[in-house]
């Protein structure tokens, strides 16, 4: 009988964690930028409020009582980088500033806030992400390559053709993990089709970015002006640069431009388009 009873309250304490849980306040943040971890709470005197990380070992972020901040517990991960809005407190505002956030940040946050009225509990999920800024693809002799760095959550990488092939894509990329907790992913494959265009996409749970390859022997033009097209495999295209060489950017279309799928210019040679 005992052990019948000790799984039904296992179970409604799981049930009741997991419900908490679900109504949390979701929060996505950029890495090293700033972010606001939102908090209520209903106005009254002598007002503390407690910003805890929730890890193994709960982590002070940021604690204010007595009408000033109160930092001498705080963990120094977050010294100088946490901030409330005083002038808002009265009204009801405990919300938390957070700068240069870094991926140690990601996870839950107590805000716990106590008037003379009552107190209250919230939950905030912090996720950070480093969003895809740039995919490198180059080719030397048959091998061709793709890479991107300074990632987070793990990237996923992905090759594809044009026209679509059934040529053999598949790849094991190559994952590393920076001491900043970023992710690095490089992968390589064998060009046995030498007509084909080859792309690379790398992509998270936010972005993604994808780099072609072009060569020359597959285009066509005057000994004055070349025209080199730029296809996007997964339309609609959200950007677009041309290197040179992999490296030196030749056009990069501002916002207020119409997005350009082709290139013309004179003795062009070893284009990307990204």
């Amino acid at each position: 009988m005992c052990r019948g009873k000790c799984v039904v309250v296992f179970v409604v304490l799981t049930f009741l964690w997991t419900f908490n849980r679900a109504d949390d306040i979701q929060v996505s943040c950029d890495f090293m930028e700033s972010c606001i971890l939102p908090c209520r709470f209903r106005s009254g005197d002598e007002v503390v409020i407690h910003w805890i990380q929730k890890r193994t070992k709960d982590t002070q972020a940021h604690s204010y009582y007595h009408n000033q901040d109160q930092l001498g517990l705080q963990d120094q991960r977050f010294r100088g980088r946490t901030s409330l809005f005083k002038d808002q407190i009265s009204r009801g505002n405990a919300s938390l500033r957070l700068t240069g956030v870094e991926v140690q940040d990601q996870g839950r946050y107590k805000c716990y806030t106590s008037t003379i009225t009552g107190n209250k509990e919230s939950y905030i999920n912090l996720n950070v992400d480093a969003p895809v800024d740039k995919v490198d693809i180059q080719q030397v002799e048959n091998r061709i390559t793709c890479s991107s760095e300074g990632i987070f959550p793990q990237p996923e990488l992905t090759w594809s053709t044009s026209p679509p092939s059934n040529v053999s894509l598949e790849n094991n990329p190559t994952v590393q993990q920076t001491e900043q907790l970023l992710y690095n992913i490089n992968s390589s494959l064998i060009a046995s089709v030498t007509d084909l265009v080859y792309s690379c996409t790398v992509s998270t749970r936010t972005n993604k970015r994808t780099a072609t390859l072009f060569k020359l022997t597959s285009i066509s033009g005057s000994d004055t002006e070349t025209t080199i097209p730029c296809e996007s495999l997964n339309p609609p295209l959200t950007g677009l640069v041309w290197r040179f060489n992999h490296s030196q950017i030749i056009l990069k279309p501002d916002r207020s431009q119409r997005p350009l799928h082709s290139l013309r210019g004179v003795e062009a040679a070893g284009e990307e388009c990204v």
